[in-house]
């Protein structure tokens, strides 16, 4: 667990500072006063990733081009200096030499948002993120896979664009693309299988009915990915892309057989996407030992009262949440479940 955060110009803080409740915490504020940021600066923190920008450069408070993060948790502090030259990484006030060793040791965290439910409407891509967020903090080997097929692609793309291209150039990608794509295809498949069942399980405990929830990986493409990627390269070459591959699979989700999706009312689409979120928190328990610290932004107001109270009591007892809202009004009659502040003018206040 986190116990302190501090922040130098990130968004929309220049200096902040603040004793995190070991149970976790309620952030009440309006709009626009920063809440999500705070829960983005734990997420970069941990994760060296945020769930609102695909780089680190907008983190940056309006004006500046560096920000910094610094918390202390169990056992380790930790510390970021990001520059746009090269971030300064430190835990215990040394210095890691990359990305990877800097995660190699850090504590899992899982996201949850209003827009989850996206991962019930929206394309492909918000469920790809989904599974490479979670497979990124279960397997040590899946950031790496993910990592090398995405730079392997980028590389191959720009070969694909060009007309005087190298042959044997785009061939020896082809090769690496095929290798990476392999190794993460096949990671994906065994992470779904091990999640599957705690969706399951999630879902009977929100929606407290006997609906059956599946979710299936379905890989763009089957048989040997290299003989494919061949087979497929003169399209490549007329779209300027790579057509297939582990960057175009997806989840498929169904309720009683049936897609989600299409046929799922949206409190159903809700109950769903909030199950495949609480299935991230109980596999990464049992797979690293560690109880995630739970992020959960302004998601309360979308549920109605049932949902919303199986919700809170299926957030493990252990984990500490860090929660934001506008209003206090979905707690009704509940007495509150964690210590409250309030947010304004970027300096929190206990309630």
């Amino acid at each position: 667990m986190i116990s302190r955060l501090k922040l130098m110009d990130f968004r929309c803080y220049g200096s902040f500072s603040w004793q995190i409740p070991q149970q976790g915490a309620i952030i009440l504020g309006n709009n626009a006063q920063g809440k999500t940021s705070l829960l983005e600066a734990v997420c970069f923190l941990l994760r060296l990733q945020s769930p609102r920008t695909a780089r680190p450069g907008p983190l940056a408070a309006h004006g500046k081009q560096a920000f910094g993060i610094r918390g202390e948790l169990t056992g380790q502090a930790r510390r970021i200096l990001w520059t746009p030259d090269a971030p300064d990484l430190r835990v215990n006030g040394e210095p890691r030499k990359d990305q990877r060793s800097y995660l190699a040791d850090s504590y899992p965290v899982v996201w949850m948002g209003n827009d989850d439910l996206s991962l019930v409407q929206a394309g492909a891509d918000a469920r790809r993120k989904y599974m490479d967020f979670l497979g990124s903090q279960w397997h040590p080997g899946y950031r790496l896979a993910l990592f090398s097929y995405r730079r392997a692609l980028k590389t191959r793309n720009y070969l694909l664009k060009h007309r005087h291209r190298d042959k044997l150039q785009l061939d020896a990608y082809t090769r690496q693309l095929a290798l990476h794509g392999t190794e993460l295809k096949s990671l994906r498949a065994s992470l779904l299988t091990l999640l599957a069942p705690h969706i399951t399980l999630a879902y009977r405990s929100i929606g407290g009915r006997e609906e059956q929830v599946a979710v299936a990986y379905r890989a763009s493409e089957e048989g040997d990915l290299y003989e494919r990627l061949c087979a497929a390269v003169d399209r490549d070459i007329r779209y300027g892309q790579t057509q297939n591959g582990p960057h175009r699979d997806d989840l498929d989700i169904t309720l009683n057989g049936r897609s989600a999706a299409q046929f799922a009312s949206e409190g159903q689409q809700r109950t769903v996407a909030i199950s495949m979120k609480l299935a991230q928190s109980s596999l990464l328990t049992e797979e690293t030992g560690h109880t995630p610290i739970h992020l959960i932004d302004d998601v309360f107001g979308e549920l109605d009262p049932t949902r919303r109270v199986a919700f809170l009591q299926s957030l493990p007892a252990d984990a500490q949440s860090l929660i934001t809202t506008t209003h206090l009004d979905w707690l009704h009659d509940t007495p509150c479940p964690l210590p409250s502040f309030r947010l304004e003018d970027s300096t929190l206040k206990p309630l």
